[in-house]
């Protein structure tokens, strides 16, 4: 047993190892396992000379919700930063190993990739809605135009078709032009999740999206995200355990920069097989 409770098992030569970690919602899923949209192989991330993620090996299912859960500081939203190339943004952050995107296998994390054309095909909404400062319409229309796209038509259709796909469309569809900062924090989200979908990304990722709103507003985002898992793959980071509950398929839970468990979620709630995990779910600790 490790100083963190993960259980260690020989590597064969007398050194301890990690003991292999589920994925994938292998536990309580029948048939063939889901298909993998992201694979995590043996990821490492530092900020300098800190090491926030150690070693991460994870199967992120295709059309489905992952939830990642653990106490603050312990590298959930570091992962979801590296699975769109935020932390490039920034000096001194290095990637060790792999996020292999399928079915194309692109290295995510490669330093051949462009990190632009990831933040457009891995969309991005974060903890509080983070609106431009322009229209409704540019808002949504931001990411078309980096794209290239310049058709005046198309470019309103996708902007049309993609707050639809938010529930925002019946209450801006005669205000386009009105500034983003007039909506209230609830639409201001769901706007920032238009924003996300318009140039059709194949992962969605979702920062405690709802940690800032009402209860009412919390419900609509949760409705979506149920909604949105038809087209795509999402991956969302929450200290609510309702709301990973409620809405996720397969839950990670985290703990000092290690992946501790990844399960179905149904399973991991009710039959958690790591203590630490256990301890998590029941409050003990976090």
């Amino acid at each position: 047993m490790t100083s963190t409770g993960i259980p260690t098992e020989s590597a064969g030569d007398g050194s301890p190892r990690s003991a292999p970690l589920p994925t994938a919602m292998t536990a309580s899923s029948p048939g063939p396992a889901p298909v993998a949209k992201l694979e995590v192989r043996s990821l490492s991330f530092f900020y300098g000379a800190k090491q926030a993620l150690k070693d991460i090996n994870l199967s992120i299912p295709q059309n489905a919700v992952t939830a990642l859960i653990g106490p603050s500081g312990c590298g959930k939203t570091t992962l979801l930063r590296c699975l769109n190339r935020m932390h490039d943004l920034y000096p001194g952050n290095r990637y060790f190993g792999e996020i292999r995107m399928n079915p194309e296998g692109i290295n995510i994390v490669g330093r051949e990739v462009d990190p632009m054309e990831m933040r457009l095909r891995v969309g991005m909404v974060f903890q509080k809605p983070n609106p431009f400062p322009k229209s409704i319409f540019e808002n949504v229309a931001f990411g078309l135009r980096l794209t290239g796209m310049q058709s005046a038509t198309e470019i309103a259709d996708r902007v049309e078709s993609s707050l639809r796909s938010a529930a925002l469309w019946e209450e801006v569809k005669d205000r386009l032009k009105e500034s983003a900062y007039a909506l209230s924090g609830g639409q201001q989200q769901r706007l920032c999740i238009a924003r996300a979908l318009a140039p059709e990304p194949g992962v969605l990722l979702f920062d405690e999206p709802t940690s800032a709103l009402d209860p009412a507003s919390t419900a609509r985002i949760e409705d979506l995200v149920y909604q949105l898992k038809d087209r795509l793959t999402i991956v969302i980071v929450t200290h609510n355990m309702q709301q990973a509950a409620r809405v996720s398929d397969q839950t990670c839970f985290f703990f000092h920069g290690e992946l501790i468990e990844a399960n179905a979620t149904s399973e991991m709630f009710e039959h958690p097989r790591q203590e630490l995990t256990s301890r998590y779910l029941t409050g003990q600790f976090g």
